[in-house]
This record gives C-alpha cells, structure tokens and sequence, in this order.
C-alpha cells in the first residue's frame, strides 16, 4: 500500500495496523534504487523496478535526514534541489519511500543491500538481540555482534565490483571500518574524506576516471540539525543551504554519460514537549514490558513472557488512537518491514510494534536520555518522515 503526500487522516479513529500505509517495496522504495541503477549499469541479476534511464556512470547522493516534504516546504533555501524536485520549476524528481522504521541504520541498509528489512534485519534503530534479555543499537552497533551473521546479504555494490563496474564509497573516514558499513555500503573503495565539498570533487573525478562506474556518498549535517535544533530551525535551513550547494557543486563535475540521483534516508518532525510520553514515567505502559527498542516514533515493545497480549492490549487501549499498535504477527502481515521477513530475523521485532501517525512521540528519559533530548524525531511511516526524494541530473 502506498499514499500520497497530501493523504489526511480521521483523527478520532481507532487505527488498524492493516490498514496503515506500508511502504511499496518493490516498486517505489528506496530499497529499489541501487537495483534499478544497477540494472541501468548492465550489471547481471537486477532488474529496473524504478524508471532510471539507463548510464555508464552513476553517482548516488544521500543526504541524511532530507525528507521529500520538507523539501518542498523550503525552495528558498534549496534553489538547485527544488528546481529539480518540482514539474511547477521543470524537475521530474519523485518521492520514493524510505522503509519502515524510518531510519537511517534501516534504510541504509535497504540502499545498500537492495532489500526490504524483513530481509536484511536491521528493523529498527534498537532492536533486542534474539535469545538474550538486551538491545543492540544497529546504528552504533552496540554492544558488538558479528556483522556477517547478523546480515548475511552481499551488497549491490559487492556484485557490481564484481561485474566490473568501478565501484566506491566517499564519505566521512569515520565510516571507514564501521560495521553498519560493512554490512550495508561494503565492495569496492572507501574513499574517506572529511568535508562535504571534498566528497563531491571526488565523486565527480571518480566518475571520469572510469567507464562504468558506481559511486555512492553521503553527508550527515543536515540530519544532525533537525535533532538538535528541530526542522523548523534557522540551524536547519541554513545546513540545508549548505547542502543545496554541495548537490550543484558535484551536478556542475558530472563527465559525459553519468547520472546523479539524490536521496534520503527519512525525513523529520518536531515533536514538542506536551506530544511526548515518557515510557520510564509511565506505569501503564511499561506494564509486562521486558525491553523497549526502536525510537520515540516507531517503538519494539518486548515483552516478558507471558504478557505480550496484554501488553499489545494496553498499548492499544493507550495509544491506538494515536499510533499504529499492532502484534509482531500483524505488523508482518500487513507488510510493515516487507513482502517477506526472514526466520532470524522475527524476534527482532517487537512482540508489539507502534508506530506514531500523530504529532506524538513515546521517549525514554533514563535510558535514553539523549534521544529523548532531540527535538526533531523520525522512524515512522507518516509522510513527512516517510517520503525521501529521487532526484536526477544528467551528465
């Protein structure tokens, strides 16, 4: 199922997980785009689910935190995306889905992999670690586990290096030898370089250097200053500025047949204070309640044994007019995390998952005080958080 930006909501009723708008994997997500690009590269085993023209370069842009809506909300600051993002200014740029949750270590790994995260299992920004009483942060990837069992699939980037298609990754050389790269972004060179303009000159050369090639990079900013200072914020628009030069630098360095396309991870919204229910305050909620993962927006709820139906109960009864609460069984079912979720991956997800459609978020202020700090929040599947964009410029 998918929506449109503009879809409104009943705000009295009682919501039904089924019928919440999970993202179109398949066909309009980002886990879609470096498969289609692929494709395009002549690169066997893919096929274009996106309508990409085929090129013999392609440089893949993502900015983190640069959600399609908020775009659109901000053409004065973003001259050059804007002109590519709207038909009104003569752009054929498209909204595709980031994925549920909304979150940067899940749809990283959905571009990288080219899978939804039912297969690649990175379903949430906390998730608990099957068999064990603890959370593993796959953003930060604590405490460690082994990155090759925890997400067996290659790369798109791994099968292109090895069609021969020149492939690399530039981006900050704090990356370098994270798991969450090597699980997500790995094959071919990582080109480490500290500021955004470094990274777009040498994408751009990269490209000319090579007949076919791939390169993937990504700046972090503009994500940063939506959590800090929220998306409403002069700290926001002026990063997002910065960053509307950073794509018109690497645009005016793309060679002949080349392609730029830049994407997000999610979007953003401001949460303010009285929107936010602190669950380490709330006796109710935390009732049965053995873990709580995810984040403030899209929450995995584990519960002790026993009680997780009478937690998705009180969750629902609390909360079901504000947010999609749904079983582990039904957030499959109604494809929240993908056609298909893999054996080692469903106790991953919460024996409950809620998801916010409203302007709410459920914060933890003793264990996860600097999360709960962040004004501007993301991971579910509202249109603001979910939409990222799909722009092009052509070499």
């Amino acid at each position: 199922m998918s929506f449109a930006p503009s879809d409104g909501y009943d705000a009295f009723e009682i919501l039904d997980p089924a019928a919440a708008p999970a993202p179109p994997y398949g066909s309009g997500s980002l886990c879609d785009l470096l498969p289609s690009v692929a494709a395009g590269l002549g690169v066997p085993g893919f096929t274009a689910t996106l309508p990409i023209a085929p090129a013999d370069r392609v440089v893949v842009f993502l900015v983190d935190g640069l959600g399609w809506e908020l775009l659109l909300r901000h053409p004065e600051y973003a001259p050059f995306l804007s002109s590519l993002a709207g038909s009104s200014m003569g752009g054929t740029g498209r909204p595709l889905t980031a994925g549920f949750p909304s979150t940067t270590a899940t749809s990283l790994a959905s571009v990288g992999t080219g899978t939804p995260p039912g297969l690649h299992g990175l379903a949430g920004y906390t998730v608990a670690v099957p068999g064990a009483d603890y959370l593993m942060n796959q953003l930060r990837w604590q405490p460690h586990t082994d990155p090759q069992a925890w997400q067996p699939y290659p790369t798109v980037f791994e099968q292109t290096q090895r069609a021969g298609v020149a492939t690399a990754q530039v981006s900050s050389p704090l990356f370098a030898q994270t798991p969450l790269t090597r699980v997500a972004l790995s094959g071919g060179s990582f080109l480490g370089r500290t500021t955004g303009e470094e990274r777009m000159d040498l994408a751009a050369s990269w490209l000319a250097e090579h007949d076919r090639a791939l390169v993937y990079t990504y700046v972090s900013e503009l994500d940063g200053a939506g959590h800090r200072f929220g998306v409403d914020s002069d700290e926001w628009r002026m990063t997002l500025d910065a960053v509307d030069r950073l794509a018109r630098r690497l645009a005016e360095q793309l060679p002949p047949r080349s392609a730029m396309y830049v994407t997000a991870d999610h979007g953003m919204i401001d949460i303010a204070p009285e929107d936010r229910i602190d669950f380490d305050e709330d006796w109710e909620l935390g009732a049965g309640v053995a873990l709580l993962g995810g984040e403030g927006r899209a929450r995995h709820v584990y519960a002790v044994p026993g009680a997780a139906a009478d937690v998705h109960t009180v969750w629902s009864e609390v909360l079901g007019d504000r947010m999609w609460v749904a079983t582990r069984d039904e957030a499959i079912a109604a494809g929240w995390f993908g056609p298909t979720v893999d054996e080692r991956v469903y106790h991953r997800i919460g024996d409950v998952v809620a998801a916010a459609r409203d302007d709410i978020a459920i914060t933890a202020s003793r264990n996860e005080p600097g999360e709960s700090a962040m004004i501007g929040l993301h991971g579910s599947m509202t249109p603001v958080e979910q939409f990222v964009p799909l722009l092009e410029v052509r070499g």
